[in-house]
C-alpha cells in the first residue's frame, strides 16, 4: 500500500542491521502471532493497537521504519507518528517483500521463521 502523503521507501532502502545504539528503529506493527512466526532481527515489536499507549518506548530522534505484513496497518502507524512528531516511514511491501528479498528472518522456537 501506498499514499502520495505517507512517507515511504521499498524493503531494499531499509538499513540492514538494527540495535538499540543504532540511529534507526525498525518498528513491527503486526500482531503477536505473526511476529511469533517471523520477524526481522533486532526489530522492535509494538502491535499497532498498542503504539499510542507505547509511544514512550521509541526514540523521537530515531528515524523508524515502520513494517506490517504488507503495508496496511504500517501506512496508519506512520501516518500517526509523523502527526506527533517522529520521523517515521512506511516500508513498501512490508514483512513479505522483506521475506522475498532475502532479507534475513528469526523467529519463535525451532521452526523456520517465515512471513507466508
Amino acid at each position: 500500500m501506498t499514499s502520495p502523503d505517507i512517507p515511504s521507501v521499498p524493503v531494499d532502502e531499509v538499513p540492514a542491521e538494527f540495535d538499540t545504539g543504532s540511529a534507526a528503529i525498525l518498528l513491527d506493527v503486526r500482531e503477536d502471532d505473526e511476529w511469533q512466526l517471523g520477524h526481522a532481527p533486532g526489530a522492535l515489536h509494538i502491535p499497532m493497537a498498542d503504539v499510542p499507549a507505547r509511544i514512550d518506548e521509541l526514540n523521537y530522534d530515531a528515524e523508524i521504519y515502520v513494517v506490517c505484513r504488507q503495508g496496511g496497518r504500517s501506512l496508519q502507524v506512520v501516518q500517526y507518528l509523523t502527526h506527533v512528531g517522529f520521523d517515521a516511514v512506511n516500508v513498501l511491501g512490508g514483512m513479505v517483500a522483506w521475506q522475498k528479498s532475502g532479507r534475513p528472518l528469526t523467529g519463535a522456537g525451532d521452526d523456520e521463521a517465515k512471513i507466508y
